[in-house]
């Protein structure tokens, strides 16, 4: 075969293979349209949200610096009191997070560990989240509900002892 009609082979080939495919060899076509859709789709969500998908991203300093998060302190006190029986692995006061490994309560059998969440400044039961976990998972609703009034309840007492109530 002569080096034009195998030239002339390949581009049939290839002009054949990319008919197949649904788009054109030069673009054009409806991938224009889709190309155009999902750009609209990018700009509204991006005006929507906020959220830009660019690495350049990255390096921005999208949020204030002065923003600090709040967590009531009587709350975070009342937790780490009544929870004292388990070793504190991580706590974040900035975030209002305690984190604690296992370890049997007093006069119990049974090890747990917890997770507490102090979400807002108020002195409120939103404010409180714990999540506790036993060795075969997490522990029961009632427990976890015990705990929260049990922190709830110190927290009151601390704050009410603090004021001169």
């Amino acid at each position: 075969m002569k080096p034009a009609n195998a030239t002339i082979v390949a581009l049939g080939l290839v002009l054949g293979l990319t008919g197949c495919g649904g788009r054109s060899l030069f673009g054009g076509g409806d991938e224009g349209d889709r190309q155009a859709s999902r750009e609209y789709a990018l700009e509204q969500r991006q005006a929507d949200t906020g959220i830009t998908d660019s690495v350049w991203d990255l390096f921005g300093n999208r949020t204030d610096p002065s923003t600090t998060l709040s967590v009531n302190r009587y709350i975070w006190t009342a937790s780490l009191e009544v929870l004292d029986f388990l070793p504190v692995e991580t706590v974040d006061p900035f975030s209002g997070v305690i984190t604690t490994g296992f370890g049997t309560p007093p006069g119990g059998g049974r090890p747990y560990r917890a997770t507490i969440a102090v979400t807002d400044a108020a002195l409120d039961a939103r404010s409180l989240n714990v999540a506790l976990m036993t060795r075969n998972g997490p522990a029961s609703a009632e427990t976890v509900r015990a705990v929260e009034n049990a922190i709830l309840t110190r927290a009151r007492q601390i704050r009410i002892r603090e004021l001169g109530l």
